[in-house]
């Protein structure tokens, strides 16, 4: 049976519950992860599975293991089972202070020794050295300026000596800048009188400077020997070198010059304060030597610098925080654990924060340093119809009013019948209680004291119902739904939804009402209760007006006898076409005509037809604004320009298919008999116009157009004495695929006729001008193979045994 199961929390997990399959998907993960099986019970224990338990796996492993000679396979359903879930997260989260660690640490102050580049040249633009002994290879710059003037540049002879012109062999190696400077300026005194008096000045500086070989030895990343500027320092030559390896000390580099050690160097000073007071030149075939480190400690967790340390004999824990950078602001520091080796096993211990200052370090710890708890040691919290909602602090004696005081006090929405108090117990399980909000605010019911964790909920009445609202439609300028407040009033409403419309009628308005008592045993039981009300278009105060509810649906009719302008559109062959607007409910195509002039000379009665439901020609609806209604009306006199420049170019029936602009709405093309409609008006056949009808008086058309299944779909000339059978025949004759029955005509004037058959002979529908003549393709049926054949004969053979059986 499955389990629900956190992530962090395995508690609630029992082993009993737990299928084979499970357990050993457990043991194959985390020996995929190189776990021991005690280390996989170690990391459940630290997530919270209970002690009990943790020997309930172990046993079941035990017997698991014995009961099998070969590795487990894991079966695929477990895979995306809750317990998997938790195998997989025991395993591959450890907590911090498991030792089982794999990633590791930077050694501290290794970084600093990376990337040095393949040559080192110190920079020789520095002021020379007052205490830089000279010595063979060395170069002299001696300047004299004042009443005398010259300057030499002198080599230090393999003896110590130097040249100088007028003055003689001078002795320098082994003296230092300072010194060389003193002598050569007495020697040069006996020649220069002028020095003594100070009219003449001699300034020496180094120049080149000599090479030294140094010998780099011990646990060095590139130990040898290297040839260095006689300027280079201890640090200089560690850098060049690579620094300490591994197994390098960088606590005690030590100098030895002669076979004595001169000087030890301790790069934390560097790295921790900038000291460099160690950091000593070298000469020439001085020993740099770098031993093993003697202890290094491990600091994970919170610390600022995570990394491996080496420490002196001596130094505490304090000395390591401070190496570490200190703690950083989530590290928990009343206690850190400390994982130890001892000569058989490894154990634990915990380090108080009182033992810091005089705690040693040994070689191989490796402490912990753990966050702080995400947990609140003295929060509460209060939420709804309170002025400031959010945590608090838990003082002592902390109760429901006192919080909701701290919390500057209700709110006017309050809901005060009941408040309720989330409640964490102590086996973290939450429990429920209600309070009386009003009762403890005014203090006659009990207060109730406050623990950590607690949630107090004091609801808003509004949170507690629906929401009001009321609804209004019809002829307003922004109908729809708004919400409601007490008192509202039906011509508050109507202001709200931008007052009335000029087809509004302020009389008859209808309120529509939800009916909460019905007899629900009635037949005939009211389900709304409707109102009937009169407002005045002026929306003025002095008048009564009807006070709304909650839910209420308002309707205001249309003005009796408004009627907006409507509009229809005539084009082609009469003397005024364009746009004309009915002025009368039964106007007719008749009448149409007569106020376009009639018809032109040139005019094809019987290719007349009439589009119903275009765009064209729609005048504004009650709904349009006036921006959108003049939109409209450019977009419409643009179109019917369009229109004239077509009718000019071309007579045929094409012009009206141009008027189709609109593909998504639908255009019915109705045909009309316009030749009985001029002769008897206002009988059948001259229909009312309609909004947006558009009529079409083409010229007289001379083609007939063949489409569909002909061998050469074309279009030929009109001839009268030609009948359907040519027109077909111009066109190639009928396709092996014409459906020749089902031949029809689609006239000019939209109406359609098809074809008749009598007996066993089709009558075709006669031509007129502007015609189309189409013929429709017969339907494709698939051929029957041999296979099939043999299928039918099988099947019947069967049947006919099956037959004289039955006989039999």
């Amino acid at each position: 049976m499955g389990q629900t199961i956190s992530a962090d929390n395995l508690s609630q997990v029992r082993v009993d519950d737990l299928s084979d399959e499970q357990i050993l998907a457990y043991l194959r993960q985390a020996e995929s992860m190189g776990l021991s099986e005690e280390e996989m019970t170690q990391a459940a224990l630290q997530r919270g599975m209970p002690a009990s338990e943790i020997e309930k796996l172990r046993t079941r492993i035990a017997t698991l293991k014995a009961s099998s000679n070969t590795r487990p396979q894991i079966v695929s359903p477990v895979q995306n089972r809750p317990e998997r879930q938790m195998i997989d997260t025991v395993v591959a989260k450890p907590t911090p202070p498991d030792t089982t660690v794999k990633d590791t640490l930077p050694v501290f102050g290794a970084s600093l020794f990376q990337g040095a580049p393949a040559l080192f040249e110190p920079n020789l633009r520095l002021a020379t050295p007052q205490d830089y002994v000279l010595g063979p290879g060395d170069q002299i710059l001696i300047d004299i300026y004042g009443k005398s003037e010259e300057n030499h540049s002198l080599n230090i002879t393999p003896e110590g000596t130097i040249n100088i012109p007028y003055v003689g062999i001078v002795q320098v190696a082994g003296m230092t800048i300072e010194q060389a400077t003193a002598r050569i300026r007495s020697e040069m005194a006996t020649i220069y009188s002028a020095i003594r008096t100070g009219g003449t000045k001699v300034t020496v500086a180094l120049g080149n400077i000599r090479s030294i070989k140094v010998i780099l030895t011990g646990e060095i990343v590139k130990p040898g020997t290297y040839t260095l500027p006689s300027v280079a320092t201890v640090f200089n030559a560690l850098y060049y070198s690579g620094g300490p390896s591994k197994n390098g000390s960088f606590r005690n580099v030590r100098l030895i010059r002669g076979g004595k050690e001169i000087a030890r160097l301790d790069i934390y000073d560097f790295l921790i304060s900038g000291n460099f007071k160690e950091n000593v030149r070298l000469e020439d075939q001085d020993v740099l030597m770098v031993p093993p480190y003697e202890s290094k400690v491990e600091v994970r967790g919170e610390v600022k610098r995570p990394a491996i340390f080496e420490l002196k004999e001596g130094e505490t824990f304090e000395d390591l925080l401070a190496y570490a950078g200190g703690f950083t602001e989530n590290a928990y520091r009343a206690r850190i654990k400390i994982t130890k080796r001892t000569a058989t096993e490894q154990r634990i211990e915990d380090l108080l924060s009182s033992q810091y200052a005089h705690y040693r370090p040994q070689a191989g710890d490796i402490y912990m340093v753990d966050r702080i708890l995400t947990r609140f040691e003295n929060r509460v919290r209060i939420a709804g119809a309170v002025f400031r909602p959010g945590d608090y602090e838990l003082s002592p004696g902390l109760t429901v009013s006192m919080l909701i005081k701290k919390a500057e006090g209700l709110k006017e929405d309050a809901f005060l019948n009941r408040g309720n108090i989330l409640r964490l117990k102590d086996d973290s399980q939450h429990e429920q209680l209600s309070f009386d909000v009003a009762g403890i605010v005014a203090g006659t019911e009990p207060d109730i004291e406050l623990k950590r964790e607690d949630v107090v909920t004091i609801s808003s009445i509004f949170d507690l119902r629906e929401a009001y609202t009321i609804d209004i439609d019809g002829e307003v300028r922004s109908p729809g739904r708004f919400p409601y407040a007490e008192g509202i009033t039906l011509q508050d409403l109507i202001i709200q939804a931008g007052g009335f419309r000029e087809s509004a009628s302020g009389s008859r308005i209808e309120i529509s009402r939800r009916v909460t008592n019905a007899d629900i045993l009635s037949q005939s039981a009211h389900i709304a209760e409707v109102f009937q009300v009169n407002a005045d278009k002026g929306l003025s105060k002095e008048d009564q007006d009807f006070v709304l509810m909650p839910f209420d649906r308002v309707v205001v009719r249309t003005s009796t006898g408004y009627e907006t302008q409507k509009t229809v559109r005539i084009v082609g062959e009469v003397l005024y076409p364009g746009l004309y607007t009915i002025n009368r409910k039964d106007e007719r195509i008749s009448d149409l005509i007569n106020r376009a002039g009639g018809l032109t000379p040139f005019a094809y009665v019987d290719g007349a037809s009439l589009k119903r439901g275009g765009w064209i020609g729609k005048g504004p609806t009650v709904n349009e604004t006036g921006a959108e209604v003049a939109e409209r009306e450019r977009k419409k006199q643009a179109e019917y320009s369009r229109l004239l420049a077509l009718q000019q170019l071309q007579s045929d029936a094409s012009v009206f298919n141009e008027l189709n602009i609109d593909k998504n709405i639908d255009n019915d093309l109705v045909g009309i008999n316009l030749e009985y409609i001029l002769k008897r008006p206002g009988y059948r056949g001259d229909l009312i116009l309609e909004d947006g009808d558009v009529i079409h008086v083409p010229k007289e058309l001379q083609t007939v157009k063949i489409s569909g299944e002909v061998l050469a779909p074309s279009t030929a000339v009109y001839s009268p004495s030609k009948d359907f059978r040519q027109y077909i025949s111009q066109a190639g004759g009928f396709s092996s695929r014409a459906l020749r029955k089902s031949v029809y005509v689609l006239y000019a004037n939209g109406s359609v006729k098809s074809t008749n058959r009598f007996l066993f002979f089709n009558n075709y529908p006669p031509i007129k001008p502007g015609a189309e003549i189409f013929v429709p393709q017969k339907e494709i049926k698939p051929s029957i193979g041999v296979q099939q054949w043999l299928g039918f004969g099988t099947g019947i053979a069967s049947l006919a045994a099956i037959i004289v059986t039955l006989f039999r």
